[in-house]
């Protein structure tokens, strides 16, 4: 479980494809001396686990499987590519975000970042089969970044993204084209499923 609210920004080092799936190492700088074998790490939104960690050299690997890659944009990433790093929810942390499982339903593109006065507009695309699960002024995570919805029309959501949130995440990096990923709210999704099943007769 996680909170939506980046904790750095890593850099891909490499990205090894290979059959079933691919192998990612990141430079995770001082957060690499906490990390442990087994352990969550959220890379753009996506829970990924920890299976090699080097403390001196500050990188952590990740294997990614054919249905990660099919679902999320990791594929896309390249050597040198930005990333958000969040580690996973302490019991006793703040919930300064929204709960996010790391669980990447669908990409979407970038349609607009632009910066407005002191802030950033920014716009992402919304295909019609998800635009049931959210609602204006609803959280979403993109690319792991805990968002609120500020507009939304049938086909995009736009988000107005603070200074500090622009400078500690990957986005200055983003550009228009570039595919985000997307994390609806956990709750519309139960939500969905309950309204969805119908009780059997005596339930």
């Amino acid at each position: 479980m996680f909170t939506g609210i980046v904790e750095i920004v890593g850099t891909v080092q490499s990205i090894v494809f290979r059959e079933g799936g691919a192998r990612l190492v990141l430079q995770v700088g001082p957060m690499a001396a906490e990390l442990s074998l087994g352990e969550s790490v959220a890379v753009n939104g996506c829970c990924l686990t920890v299976t090699e960690f080097d403390g001196m050299a500050q990188t952590a690997a990740f294997d990614l499987l054919i249905e990660t890659l099919k679902v999320t944009s990791l594929g896309e990433l390249k050597e040198g590519s930005l990333v958000n790093l969040e580690r996973a929810l302490r019991l006793g942390d703040r919930l300064s975000g929204h709960f996010v499982q790391g669980h990447v339903d669908t990409t979407a593109p970038i349609l607009a970042l632009k910066k407005v006065g002191m802030d950033h507009q920014f716009t992402v695309g919304l295909a019609p089969e998800w635009a049931h699960l959210v609602v204006h002024k609803g959280s979403i995570c993109v690319d792991g970044i805990s968002l609120t919805i500020a507009d939304l029309q049938p086909d995009r959501m736009t988000f107005w993204i603070t200074p500090h949130t622009h400078a500690v995440t990957h986005l200055p990096g983003k550009q228009e084209g570039h595919r985000v990923n997307l994390e609806f709210d956990m709750l519309a999704k139960h939500l969905e499923r309950l309204v969805q099943v119908k009780p059997t007769v005596g339930s």
